[in-house]
């Protein structure tokens, strides 16, 4: 129907379907396995961006990580307000806690104290939480570089990363500094400068979302 002039489809439900459709036609994710596919298909429809399963790294581990982590009651530990914003509570499976320390008083004298951005400085507040829980990266490299070095001094080390700062400044070296870590971590990320934080959230939500909704068309 037309209105005003404009005509496009304003059904929520197609929309919806029609969205993972396009998704899953002009993505290439042959070479996923499906529980990884599931979340980045979510990642694709987050940023528009089809290719982004050429570019995604990942261990086979780190959905059965994250989520068995998540039902045990972990907390997801966020590097920036928007990703936590983004995270549906709803869709977690213990009343998870998701927190994020970006602003705590304690932070800028931490930033200061140890030379380094506030996000990175907030990494330091994860210590409590950290053994166990599924990390959010979405924003700041300086906070995944920071929370490599917790794991390599011999501090606490989470089930599951989910890496995706975005930017042109340290992005692409932290991301690959994740793949190519040497503590076993599991993690998902994409490599390259994309990222951010709305794919970011969109990746801990497919973690729990209703597989029927998710259209698949034939490959």
């Amino acid at each position: 129907m037309s209105h005003g002039g404009y005509d496009y489809i304003r059904d929520g439900a197609a929309i919806y379907r029609a969205s993972f459709e396009i998704i899953r036609r002009e993505s290439d994710l042959s070479a996923l396995p499906p529980d990884v596919e599931c979340v980045v298909v979510r990642m694709i429809h987050a940023a528009g961006q089809t290719d982004i399963a050429q570019a995604v790294a990942y261990t086979p581990d780190v959905v059965g990580r994250a989520r068995a982590a998540l039902e045990a009651g972990a907390p997801v530990l966020c590097d920036s307000t928007m990703v936590a914003t983004g995270i549906i509570r709803s869709m977690l499976p213990a009343g998870n806690q998701v927190l994020c320390y970006l602003g705590d008083t304690r932070v800028p004298g931490l930033a200061l104290q140890l030379q380094t951005t506030k996000t990175a400085a907030a990494v330091e507040l994860w210590r409590e939480h950290l053994e166990g829980a599924v990390v959010a990266i979405g924003n700041a490299p300086t906070a995944l570089f920071r929370l490599l070095e917790v794991v390599a001094e011999g501090g606490p080390r989470p089930a599951a990363v989910i890496g995706l700062p975005v930017g042109f400044v340290g992005a692409t070296e932290s991301k690959q500094a994740l793949v190519d870590n040497p503590f076993g971590l599991a993690h998902l990320t994409v490599t390259g400068r994309r990222g951010g934080s709305a794919m970011t959230a969109a990746a801990i939500n497919a973690m729990f979302s209703v597989a029927s909704q998710d259209v698949r068309v034939p490959r």
